[in-house]
Formats: structure tokens, C-alpha cells, sequence
């Protein structure tokens, strides 16, 4: 029971981590966008604007994933007591 437990709070932790990288790196792309530069298209400009959304959808995912491990984690603790 006790490695269930461990294997769920490092899975956990796992998809916050990726969940912050992405993240940060969708703030990125979103920033290549605001900033204004001579040699930017209105490709690249829709590119990094897809990237960000790409990011936050997958970001927004692992959240989610993180918060279902937080339940199970819950769960098992609360069947224990």
C-alpha cells in the first residue's frame, strides 16, 4: 500500500513539473509574440501563437492529471486511517 502511494505522489509531482515547464515555455512563445521585431511575419506570428495555445492545452492537461493523482492519493490515505 505504501508504494502505491509513493509511485502516485511522484507521479504527481512529475506532471506539475511538466505542467510548469510547459507553461513557462507557452509565456515564452507568447512573449515572442507582444514583443515587436522588424523581421516577424504574420507566419511566425500565427506559429508561436498556436505554440502557445499548444502549451497552455497541454499544460492545462497536466494539471488536471496532477489534481486526479491528488484524489487517489486522498483516497487511499483516508481508506488507511
Amino acid at each position: 500500500m505504501e508504494k502505491t502511494v509513493k509511485s502516485l505522489i511522484e507521479k504527481m509531482v512529475d506532471f506539475k513539473r511538466f505542467a510548469t515547464v510547459l507553461l513557462a515555455v507557452g509565456v515564452f512563445f507568447y512573449l515572442g509574440v507582444v514583443i515587436p521585431t522588424l523581421d516577424k511575419t504574420e507566419w511566425n506570428t500565427a506559429v508561436m501563437m498556436m505554440m502557445t495555445a499548444a502549451c497552455l492545452g497541454a499544460s492545462i492537461f497536466f494539471f488536471s492529471k496532477a489534481k486526479q493523482y491528488q484524489k487517489k492519493i486522498n483516497e487511499l490515505n483516508n481508506d488507511e486511517d
